[in-house]
Formats: structure tokens, C-alpha cells, sequence
């Protein structure tokens, strides 16, 4: 497969052969395991506290009132057992629980180039909910790398087609449903471009302020960036050298 390098002015440079690693079978069943797994292992243990419901002054009346034998308080309201009013809990969550899960190792490898040979296909990009008027693949010259600022980053966007994602993603932001609003995750923000670079430091300054952007280096990428919650096919840029480092790094398989 062939991909076009564009410069930063949004010209093409040279034509490039992308590695093998981007022409897998796409596997939408392994990589949602993967990305299940992965974050089942994030999860953090947590329990009830063992003196939880428990913590009043009441005994039981004794047989021979007409009433049930549970645990009362001095007026004669039930309490402690899981049926009464702020009672226990009759089966809480423990810490001892294991939440972690595990996956063979050559069959996590297959999602990963799975969910990375979608990032190449232009209709499952679409079909994720991209929106972009760029070519796929989309490989941009090294010089991408060393911009600092993000006004640079939303310039080279526009030039290559693509900023209309990065705008997708600020509409889509909203305030979350339920209670994670108030423990410090208020907002939803819909995932748009990942960038993955070589020498990610100037680049993640600029770019990571932008709504739903990410930046990776190729020795970190996972299946849960390229196939956020499980669904395959992100709108991904790369640098010429992350594209050479990724198929050095999956060149014996």
C-alpha cells in the first residue's frame, strides 16, 4: 500500500510504501476484548466499609410479641438487617474482588495491528463518525513534529483536511449524565485525531489542548488509542519516522 507524505503547507512531498504491519485483517471482535480488557485492568478494587449499616444501638424484642425477631430500635423501628431503612447491605462489594483480566499475548497483538490497519481504511473511518476531506493514509513529513504552538497545529490541519474533526469534537463536548459529573469528570468530549509522532514533545504542547486530540509516540500506541471504546477505524495522522519505527517494530511478524 502506498501513502503520500504531505508537508506542512499541506503540499505533498514524496510517496512512501506503508509496512505490512497496516495491512491486517480487520478483527472488530478482537479489538473490542482488547479495549475491554485494558480497561478492566485501569479499574480501582473498592468495598463498603465492613461497619457500614451496622453502626446503631438496637437488639431484637425476644419471641412472643407478634412481631419479627429482627434487631429494633428503642421505639420499635427495625434496623442493622438489609431489609430495615439504612440497614447493611445484604452482599456489598468487596475489595478482594479481582478485577483484573488477561489476554494471550500474540492474540492482543493481532488487535493492535488490527485497529491499526483501520486507521488506513477510509470507510470504517467514516464510519466511526470522522469527518475529514483528507486522503487516508494520512503521513505528514517530520518538520510536523517541531511545531510548538497550536495555532501552527489547526493551520496544518485545515491545509490536509482535517480540521472539521477537531470542530466535531468541541461541538460534541457535553456535560456528563450521572453522578461522575461531581468527582471531577464533568464533561464528555468526543475522541478526534490522534497524532502519532516520533519525538512527541514539542508537538503534544501544541496539540493537546485541542478537543479529543491525543498524541502518542509509536512505542506507546495501544488498542484503546486507536480504537477508542472498542471502535475501531480513529482518524490518525503520522510522521514520516513514526511510520518507519512502526514498521521496524512489527517487521518479523
Amino acid at each position: 500500500m502506498k501513502a503520500k507524505v504531505y508537508t506542512i503547507d499541506g503540499s505533498i512531498a514524496e510517496e512512501i510504501d506503508l509496512p505490512s504491519c497496516f495491512q491486517v485483517e480487520f478483527r472488530p471482535d478482537i479489538i473490542q476484548k482488547a479495549v475491554n480488557i485494558i480497561r478492566a485492568n485501569r479499574r480501582q478494587p473498592y468495598g463498603a466499609k465492613k461497619t457500614a449499616g451496622k453502626d446503631y444501638v438496637a437488639e431484637s424484642f425476644g419471641p412472643g410479641r407478634g412481631m419479627a425477631r429482627v434487631p429494633r430500635l428503642p421505639r420499635g423501628r427495625a434496623a442493622i438487617v438489609p431489609q430495615a431503612v439504612g440497614g447493611r447491605e445484604a452482599h456489598p462489594p468487596k475489595v478482594e474482588k479481582i478485577w483484573r483480566k488477561r489476554m494471550n499475548k500474540k492474540e492482543m497483538l493481532l488487535a493492535r495491528l488490527s485497529a491499526l490497519s483501520a486507521t488506513v481504511n477510509e470507510e470504517i473511518v467514516r464510519q466511526r463518525g470522522h469527518k475529514f476531506s483528507a486522503e487516508l493514509p494520512i503521513v505528514i513529513d517530520d518538520s510536523f513534529e517541531e511545531l510548538k504552538k497550536t495555532k501552527e497545529v489547526l493551520e496544518v490541519f485545515e491545509k490536509i483536511g482535517i480540521k472539521e474533526d477537531v470542530d466535531r469534537a468541541k461541538e460534541g463536548k457535553h456535560i456528563r449524565a450521572g453522578k461522575g459529573k461531581r468527582k471531577g469528570r464533568k464533561y464528555k468530549i468526543p475522541k478526534s485525531v490522534l497524532i502519532v509522532a516520533l519525538n512527541k514533545e514539542n508537538i503534544k504542547k501544541a496539540a493537546s489542548n485541542l478537543p479529543g486530540v491525543d498524541v502518542v509516540d509509536p512505542d506507546e500506541l495501544n488498542v484503546e488509542y486507536l480504537a477508542p471504546g472498542g471502535h475501531a477505524g480513529r482518524l490518525t495522522v503520522y510522521t514520516k519516522q513514526s511510520v518507519e519505527r512502526l514498521g521496524e517494530k512489527y517487521e518479523s511478524i
